[in-house]
């Protein structure tokens, strides 16, 4: 273990890979990752809710040495058109730039039509709030129980 570079200590056996597209099955990725490691083990990162791919997945290795190993050959490897970022899985990867802010622009205040707008309901009374606070509504509710 003393013979291996600092880089390698550090580096756990677990390596994420993103920018990957979202066609790309767990099949696919391990079957170009086989030639590192025969035993490795890939595990795409889906949405909870709906189950489809999020565009990233973990790759476990048998050890330390080949996740670097992996992280060397495939770092910008292009799959499926896409280049992949692979890069150890408890390091963060560099960030990103900001996305710039979209500012949508609303018309003035002044230029809506407020004529004809007397609030409340059809029968063109105003809306009054005739009923307190909700902490009262609260109360008269539980002593109709």
């Amino acid at each position: 273990m003393r013979n291996r570079s600092a880089k390698e200590a550090a580096i756990s056996s677990t390596v994420f890979i993103g920018n990957l597209s979202f066609e790309t099955t767990e099949e696919e990725l391990r079957a170009a990752l086989l030639d590192v490691d025969p035993a490795v083990r890939v595990r795409l990162g889906t949405d909870r809710v709906t189950g489809k791919p999020r565009g990233f997945a973990f790759a476990q290795f048998t050890d330390a040495a080949r996740a670097a190993d992996a992280i060397r050959r495939f770092d910008a490897f292009e799959l499926r058109g896409r280049r992949l970022r692979v890069n150890d899985a408890d390091d963060k990867p560099p960030p990103r730039a900001p996305r710039p802010l979209s500012v949508v622009s609303a018309p003035p205040p002044e230029s809506f039509d407020l004529e004809g707008f007397g609030g409340g309901g059809g029968d063109g009374r105003p809306f009054r709030r005739t009923g307190g606070s909700r902490r009262g509504l609260r109360a008269r509710k539980r002593s109709l129980r």
